[in-house]
């Protein structure tokens, strides 16, 4: 993207406003982040995304609060990024989303429809999710053992009925996955 290794156009987007950066990876990954930002840190990437970023927070000193970013997300927004940091500080958990557009049904695993949620209640979860750091380190080391239940770090705190908030996304933000999305 623009000529780069993607995780560095998403890299560039934080550099100037983190304190550190941590990225939990590969050896490989490493080489190309450290040629173009030779100060970021590396934890060793897990066997799932919660135990990669629970290593990446061990890595950390204490920090108020801590924010947690997709590498294959490069088109987070500045303003977005300011947002969140604002509304950590007020809330302590909150979640980069945008509303959901397309109607979502709720399937049993036989593929049957069981119920259509009002969608004026649904997000599409992105990142950045931002938390208090202790809070979410918190959260990690005690689901350590169940981490590959988990699909985004909110999720641990609602499971232990802690308060996510909702901080409002756009569309642009989008995860690149799939060969279709570098399209």
């Amino acid at each position: 993207l623009n000529d780069k290794p993607l995780i560095i156009n998403t890299i560039q987007k934080f550099v100037e406003i983190a304190d550190e950066i941590v990225i939990p990876t590969s050896d490989a990954v490493k080489d190309v982040v450290t040629q173009y930002f030779p100060k970021i840190k590396f934890a060793k990437s897990g066997s799932n995304r919660q135990q990669s970023v629970l290593n990446a927070l061990k890595t950390l000193q204490y920090k108020d609060f801590v924010l947690i970013h997709d590498g294959a997300r490069p088109f987070i927004a500045p303003d977005v990024i300011k947002k969140v940091i604002d509304e950590v500080k007020i809330k302590n958990a909150v979640v980069v989303g945008v509303k959901a557009i397309d109607t979502i049904k709720t399937c049993n695993l036989e593929g049957e429809i069981t119920s259509t949620p009002d969608r004026k209640t649904l997000y599409y979860a992105q990142t950045p999710q931002a938390f208090d750091f202790e809070t979410i380190l918190n959260a990690h080391l005690y689901f350590e053992n169940e981490l590959e239940k988990f699909t985004d770090d909110s999720s641990l705190l609602e499971k232990l009925g802690k308060k996510v908030y909702i901080v409002e996304g756009n569309y642009q933000n989008k995860k690149i996955t799939t060969k279709e999305d570098i399209k």
